[in-house]
């Protein structure tokens, strides 16, 4: 299945990783390659740790190099709903822990790979509303952005109104953009010579002390599962903790270039969309109108939810698009929103349902799986332990 952010030079050259060449031993082990494991193996091996890390396919070749490349504060929820869930102090503890990892990402990759562009919350999409349920939900959302603004305001994070060609919501300044496998890859380049990292390598069971594949076994007393969709078949004891949603997006052919000016996410947050610098589209969302179909561990696109996504692509292009590629993900949801941190074993921790949004809650999990199996610190209320 073709993805649009793989048409990239730095990722088209990806040489690769070789698999577990056998059984072999280390401090600790890191299943998964997306952002967050590659983030806990940085934090392990600046710890002075032997690290070996494996991934069932290529690094961040699931949801990790497959999202739409957004790279914003908090959590999934919306700065005063998870206020409201949560409480002030994990709420904008995350939020702010996860500015702190952007400034870390830009800081370490620069602006090739994080382009510090803000990003847009719409009411509802852009164009006239076609439908009179339409206008009424853009009429509540707009209500919504505006409480939302004041919760940002009130705890210092810049926001401000917008409204402009796309319509009507409000801008944050410290976001960012990024290709995500170019993201990913990048890090492993960074950490290949300090850890042994290891491709095409599916795990089959996961046990204190070792990590069994069918390559070999990786004997570790510290084992780091970073898996976010399908993270309760890795681990079965978390079925009913988490639950593995699709997501689905799609890459267009160029369109005028100064169409989307930074990440853009309308229809409260279920529709979003970035443009590359050559004027393609990557969108998705959909996933609220097709609940039934969307909980699943299948990967392969739907007419359905593409359909839907195409017509997110021609009202944020502001006319037709022809589409390139089609593609999707799987990603964990949990119940209430707050991502998981939970030692499943002796010396086991888990970290994964960032429910749509791990691009940076999943490497401020990373560190925090670290400093709790390393050093015995408890995780932080925004995370479910």
């Amino acid at each position: 299945m073709s993805v649009g952010w793989d048409a990239d030079p730095d990722v088209e050259s990806w040489p690769g990783l070789p698999p577990l060449p056998g059984d072999t031993a280390a401090d600790a082990c890191v299943v998964g390659l997306g952002g967050s494991g590659l983030a806990a193996v940085q934090d392990l091996v600046e710890r002075g740790l032997s690290v070996v890390a494996v991934d069932a396919g290529r690094v961040a070749a699931g949801a990790a190099g497959r999202n739409g490349g957004f790279l914003l504060g908090g959590p999934a929820l919306f700065l005063h709903d998870a206020i409201a869930q949560w409480g002030p102090d994990a709420a904008v503890g995350l939020y702010r822990e996860t500015q702190r990892e952007l400034d870390r990402l830009e800081s370490m990759l620069g602006p090739d790979v994080v382009r510090r562009v803000g990003s847009i919350r719409l009411a509802g999409l852009p164009g006239r509303p076609r439908t009179a349920g339409e206008a009424e939900d853009r009429a509540r959302e707009i209500e919504d952005c505006a409480v939302h603004a004041r919760a940002l305001r009130a705890y210092g994070f810049a926001v401000v109104d917008y409204d402009g060609p796309l319509g009507t919501g409000i801008f944050l300044p410290d976001d960012a953009a990024m290709n995500p496998a170019r993201r990913a890859l990048a890090l492993a380049r960074r950490l290949a010579d300090r850890a042994a990292l290891y491709e095409h390598t599916p795990v089959a069971r996961i046990e204190s002390g070792r990590v069994v594949t069918g390559r070999g076994v990786v004997h570790a007393r510290v084992v780091i599962v970073a898996v976010d969709g399908q993270l309760e078949i890795v681990l079965p004891q978390l079925a009913g903790r988490v639950r593995t949603a699709r997501l689905q997006m799609l890459a267009t052919h160029p369109v005028a270039r100064t169409r989307l000016p930074c990440p853009v996410y309308g229809r409260w947050g279920y529709d979003y969309a970035q443009q590359a610098s050559d004027g393609r589209l990557f969108v998705g969302g959909g996933r609220d109108r097709f609940l039934d179909t969307e909980w699943t561990t299948d990967v392969q696109p739907t007419p359905e939810v593409q359909r839907h996504v195409e017509g997110v692509a021609e009202r944020m292009a502001g006319g037709p698009v022809s589409v390139v590629q089609r593609w999707a993900a799987s990603v964990g949801f949990t119940a209430d929103g707050r991502p998981l941190c939970v030692e499943v074993d002796d010396g086991v921790v888990a970290i994964g349902g960032y429910n749509g949004t791990g691009n940076l809650v999943g490497p401020v999990a990373a560190r925090t799986a670290v400093a709790h199996v390393l050093d015995g610190t408890p995780p932080p209320l925004y995370f479910a332990s």
